[in-house]
């Protein structure tokens, strides 16, 4: 892992650790089509890797991650990382077609 990513990596579990999380509502309406709820979220959050960084994005920079729940759960979280607090922009399940594996993209 990069420094870059390493950074990231620890302001996402600084504010989960000072409770500086947001859940925007396009990631609340995901979460509760898909009965994903809050403390999964933040457990993945806990053991999360990151996949893809978007330093760019027009709403600012956010990334990617992808972690397990307690109980193996697969979870791909987008979430904003330049300030505090941090906002999970959107929370869902890897899978076909777009996910070949958990971390592998389909190539188009």
């Amino acid at each position: 892992m990069t420094k870059h990513a390493d950074a990231i990596l620890a302001r996402i579990q600084e504010a989960i650790t000072t409770g500086q999380v947001k859940i925007s509502l396009h990631a609340a309406e995901e979460a509760l089509t898909k009965e994903i709820s809050r403390a999964e979220i933040l457990e993945t959050l806990q053991n999360a890797v990151i996949l893809e960084d978007y330093p760019t994005w027009w709403l600012g920079p956010c990334c990617l991650l992808y972690g397990q729940t307690k109980t193996g759960r697969h979870l791909h979280i987008i979430s904003s990382y330049s300030h505090l607090p941090v906002t999970i922009v959107t929370v869902y399940e890897p899978g076909q077609p777009k996910w070949i594996t958990p971390t592998q993209r389909r190539q188009a």
